[in-house]
């Protein structure tokens, strides 16, 4: 039945069956047939199929796919736990925005370490909706983002605050910006209408990319004054005063995550006071 359920869930999501089939490894009449198989066993239909591609979810699927995500997620946290057992390990993904994760992950990396010796720790760095959308997947298990998103789904839970500076020298160009799903990016878009600025842009989707061609002298960005180095900067104030947000799913109910989510509360807000 995981099988099915998982399969179920990647043509949910993908709403095609060849490419769920590519995505799985396996045949796509393989895949339609377990497909078929789970709405035997559930005695409804889940797709509706419209020509050789086209599927549309029915409301039974849309069901069943809110189901299947904690289904999958309790699966593989119970088989993680029959596997490690025998040392005590347990497995905590991190998703944390690009600002974060350059700046302030590493340091937090060694507190969790040395807090929870025996915790797996998987990081990924991701951008604000990024982080969302994986926690919503389960694909991790605590998100650091850089916007205030949030949803029915999540909790969210603030937890140090970022000072915004305009880097490098505006006169000389370009601007240096990032995709429009960046947890910056609204306060670079502000700030270019607030001064009626219509330079030529450059778009790259990394933070430590856009530092490191500052720091060299080339363009100019709206960054965290944590990644400035020895190069000129305006500080643009408390209007540009953003804070960091803790997300995890609403209702979680493992005690090794609760923990984790603790100690990184306890270990900003001391991180902040410095």
């Amino acid at each position: 039945m995981n099988k099915l359920i998982e399969t179920f869930r990647i043509v949910y999501e993908t709403r095609n069956f060849s490419k769920a089939a590519e995505l799985l490894f396996i045949s796509q009449p393989t895949v339609s047939a377990q497909i078929k198989q789970l709405e035997r066993d559930l005695k409804t239909e889940l797709f509706i199929r419209q020509g050789r591609k086209e599927i549309i979810s029915t409301p039974q699927a849309d069901i069943l796919y809110e189901k299947s995500i904690d289904l999958l997620d309790g699966w593989k946290h119970l088989y993680q736990e029959i596997q490690n057992a025998e040392h005590k390990m347990f497995t905590i993904k991190i998703g944390a925005s690009h600002t974060f994760a350059l700046y302030l992950l590493p340091g937090l990396l060694i507190a969790l370490n040395q807090k929870f010796p025996k915790y797996n720790f998987k990081i990924q760095m991701l951008n604000s909706f990024e982080v969302v959308n994986a926690l919503e997947q389960h694909t991790i298990d605590i998100g650091i983002i850089e916007k205030p998103l949030s949803n029915k789904n999540i909790e969210r839970y603030p937890l140090l605050d970022d000072q915004l500076v305009l880097a490098g020298n505006p006169d000389i160009g370009p601007w240096l910006v990032r995709e429009g799903t960046s947890g910056v990016y609204y306060y670079m878009n502000r700030y270019l209408e607030e001064n009626n600025i219509h330079e030529p842009m450059m778009e790259i989707q990394n933070n430590a990319i856009i530092a490191k061609l500052i720091n060299s002298g080339f363009g100019c960005s709206i960054l965290s004054k944590r990644a400035v180095i020895d190069v000129p900067y305006q500080d643009l104030g408390s209007d540009y005063l953003r804070k960091f947000y803790m997300i995890e799913r609403s209702h979680n109910v493992y005690p090794e995550i609760n923990n984790c989510r603790h100690f990184i509360q306890q270990w900003t807000k001391t991180y902040q006071e410095k």
